[in-house]
């Protein structure tokens, strides 16, 4: 087990920035399920507070909203510990989304998205690329959840968003930093612009079969076989 000496994670500064708690959270929850934050390392509030430029309060906060989660665990008097998945949870999170998301997405386009609901959704689509392009892992995790929640949210059913949600942060990217030197997460973050051009058209099955591909890109491309075990982070 390593615990963090503060010296090996970099982290935006968020002085004089509004709801540091929820900002935080995000940031750290998306360099969690990116693995840019390692299973077996132990992070502690002061220096993660230090490199973000703000108190250790609502680092700590955070932190503690990331347990609730099971995402990290507490770790007496040293600080939290991120939590690992393995391949077998890994591929079951997988299953469970692809139960939930592929015919929800039938559905929603079935039914027809407003043209302004496209018009919202496609400059996130346009950020998830970017932070392709810019291997900016945290982003792209983050930018990537908002886009498919909201899509979900068309759905109208609280529950199954609240679901997928849960199994969304649940996830780990173990590999995407493996793609550095390759088109694939690029290829892969195309998709979201595609998915919004079948839905505009009405295209169901389409979006439905595009729907499936993409949920597999999770632990077909991004997910290494085994989770890495530990070493340094960098946010």
């Amino acid at each position: 087990m390593n615990v963090d000496d503060g010296t090996t994670v970099r982290l935006p500064s968020f002085r004089g920035r509004r709801n540091l708690r929820e900002e935080i959270t995000e940031t750290l929850r998306g360099a969690v399920i990116a693995g840019e934050m390692k299973p077996g390392v132990v992070y502690s509030a002061p220096s993660l507070a230090e490199q973000f430029g703000v108190s250790p309060t609502p680092v700590r906060e955070a932190l503690l909203d990331l347990a609730k989660e099971g995402l990290v665990e507490v770790v007496r008097n040293k600080g939290f510990r991120v939590t690992a998945l393995s391949p077998a949870e890994l591929d079951e999170i997988n299953e469970l989304r692809a139960l939930i998301e592929v015919p929800t997405i039938r559905r929603i386009t079935e039914r027809g998205v407003p043209a302004a609901v496209i018009e919202q959704l496609r400059p996130l689509a346009a950020g998830i690329e970017k932070a392709a392009e810019d291997r900016d892992f945290i982003a792209h995790v983050t930018i990537d959840m908002q886009f498919h929640l909201t899509l979900l949210e068309l759905a109208g059913n609280a529950r199954l968003l609240e679901t997928v949600r849960a199994l969304r942060t649940s996830s780990r990217l173990y590999g995407l930093k493996t793609l550095t030197d390759s088109d694939a997460l690029f290829d892969s973050s195309h998709e979201h612009a595609e998915l919004l051009d079948l839905i505009e058209a009405g295209d169901a099955e389409g979006a439905e079969a595009l729907m499936r591909r993409h949920i597999g890109h999770v632990r077909g491309i991004w997910s290494e076989k085994n989770p890495p075990d530990g070493g340094t982070a960098r946010i």
